[in-house]
């Protein structure tokens, strides 16, 4: 598999910080920022704000690339990239999502 790093940079503070490991203990987990704010004891708009001035990326992007990231081993592990469409809407999506991320379709990057 390409090395290719995507620079997915994690929060620091703690509010921000709750809700990105939380993702990345189930990344099938579509709540909206609110939602997610209301558990990291933070007010709606503070994660928001926080997500965009740590990571570089509103929380929905940020979440988009942190499954992508977690997806890129998984060919490696003898999984089909098909297998891992379930964190998105659809396959399309998760294929979008990889090609906005990385640059090229997981079919061109596995090659």
């Amino acid at each position: 598999m390409p090395a290719r790093d995507i620079g997915l940079t994690w929060p620091t503070d703690p509010r921000a910080r709750t809700v990105a490991e939380a993702l990345l203990a189930d990344l099938t987990d579509s709540r909206p920022l609110a939602d997610w704010s209301r558990s990291a004891g933070a007010g709606a708009r503070t994660p928001a704000r926080l997500f965009v001035a740590e990571t570089g990326h509103g929380f929905g992007r940020w979440r988009e690339r942190l499954r992508v990231q977690e997806a890129r081993p998984l060919p490696a592990q003898g999984r089909s990239v098909e297998s891992v469409t379930h964190r998105h809407a659809s396959s399309s999506a998760f294929i979008a999502a990889f090609r906005r991320t990385v640059g090229l379709s997981p079919g061109q990057f596995f090659r």
